[in-house]
């Protein structure tokens, strides 16, 4: 038999996912178009709200079928086998390989003060280590990603205890003025938002790796629901910290808005270790994408002939053919450079299939016994689709480009899948 994780494992997956880089850059874009301290809570809280939401629908989708691939199989079993591929699909070419470059990337733009910015090789390094990582036994893989994210969480909890701790900067962002009534109407209100749902991606991350879990119908919606609230609170300190502790015009429209903020708060040297461990936090981030995403391709390659290869397991249950060419893909997208552009349209597909797969908890009007049952059923659903509409509306008008290239990402996988066969036997 092999081992299961435990809520702990399953919670750490979900928080190593959600915690990337968003947390550490938002808030500069935000304030090139809402100032009010106000109104930049209330997107982070707004966020959190939604990706609350969110799990409650996974937490029962995930607690009904008990099978590892998310998306993958609520889509197929619920609405039709055509979504659960393409959902699966999108997940291969960039929902998962892309965050993967991305963080790597990242990890290696924030080792600045070592000199080892942009060296895309140490990135490609980064990427196949952690696969190695996650190569052999759950053991393996759960003590990895339990160590990187109690550094990840860690970090970031001290952070926040230092940025309330010590005086703040006098002439900082801190704005809680009554205009925050007026910049809730405005597009810049909208154009936050998206930047503030990307932050929370990752919110569904355990409901992937389902049969990996111990009793899931307890355990699942406990690590997707007490992370999510987790997280969320952390967001919002966080932004609290980085406007408390530098002012509007070092923050507006940067990228590096924490490095600047504590900065000030701890000299240059401080800046710069702080710099270096958002690049260590990465890591666990990188790990959990690692382990999520090829779980959604193997559920599909057990069911479909041209992704059988793999479809097969070690030993110890580990997808590891399927690991590998997740792998592959992420290293191919950080050695273009492409992965920016990448993240762009891979947010897009992930943000309809999400919206997709929420919209499929619908579809359970009679929970089984033992499974979770969301809370104020339909309604926080119909909010969470309303919004994620508004976010994909808004996504194609302001990015029209990538949002197409998003789509044209579906309609390739919509033609594989017309020329491509189930298979008799699942394995």
């Amino acid at each position: 038999m092999k081992k299961k994780i435990g809520i702990y494992t399953a919670s750490s997956i979900v928080v190593a996912n959600m915690i990337g880089t968003g947390v550490f850059t938002s808030v500069g874009f935000q304030l090139s178009s809402v100032q009010n301290t106000w109104t930049i809570l209330l997107l982070w809280l707004a966020g959190g709200l939604l990706a609350l939401f969110g799990a409650f629908a996974y937490a029962e989708l995930g607690t009904h079928f008990k099978e590892s691939g998310g998306d993958y199989i609520y889509l197929s079993r619920l609405f039709h086998p055509v979504l659960g591929y393409l959902s699966a699909w999108a997940g291969l070419t960039v929902g998962f390989s892309a965050p993967v470059a991305l963080a790597a990337m990242a990890f290696t733009k924030y080792l600045a003060p070592f000199g080892l910015q942009n060296n895309v090789w140490l990135a490609v390094a980064v990427i196949i280590v952690i696969g190695l990582m996650h190569s052999f036994t759950i053991k393996h893989s759960s003590r990895f990603q339990n160590g990187s994210t109690i550094i990840k969480v860690a970090f970031i909890v001290c952070l926040i205890i230092i940025g309330f701790a010590l005086p703040g900067n006098e002439n900082n962002a801190l704005n809680f003025s009554k205009s925050w009534h007026h910049e809730l109407l405005t597009p810049g209100f909208a154009v936050s938002m998206v930047y503030v749902s990307f932050a929370y991606t990752g919110w569904n991350a355990a409901a992937y790796v389902a049969d990996e879990i111990n009793k899931p119908e307890r355990n699942l919606p406990r690590a997707l629901i007490v992370s999510t609230l987790f997280v969320s609170v952390t967001y919002i300190l966080f932004q609290y910290v980085l406007l408390r502790n530098a002012t509007v015009v070092q923050l507006a429209g940067k990228e590096e808005v924490t490095f600047i903020s504590f900065g000030n708060l701890l000299g240059s040297t401080g800046g710069k270790w702080v710099s270096i461990f958002i690049a260590i936090q990465l890591i666990a981030t990188v790990s959990s994408y690692l382990w999520v995403g090829p779980r959604v391709t193997w559920a599909m390659a057990r069911e479909y002939k041209l992704w059988k290869p793999l479809a097969k397991k070690n030993e110890h249950g580990i997808p590891v053919a399927a690991v590998w060419l997740h792998v592959i893909i992420s290293v191919a997208l950080a050695l273009t450079g492409s992965f920016e552009k990448v993240l762009l349209y891979a947010g897009f597909v992930l943000q309809l299939m999400y919206s997709l797969t929420v919209a499929t908890s619908l579809a359970i009007k009679i929970p089984q016994p033992g499974t979770f049952k969301s809370p104020l059923k339909p309604v926080l659903q119909i909010i969470f689709l309303a919004f994620n509409l508004g976010v994909l509306i808004f996504t194609f008008i302001a990015r029209p480009v990538e949002s197409l290239i998003g789509i044209g990402i579906l309609v390739v996988g919509l033609i594989i899948y017309f020329f491509d066969k189930p298979q008799q036997n699942i394995v």
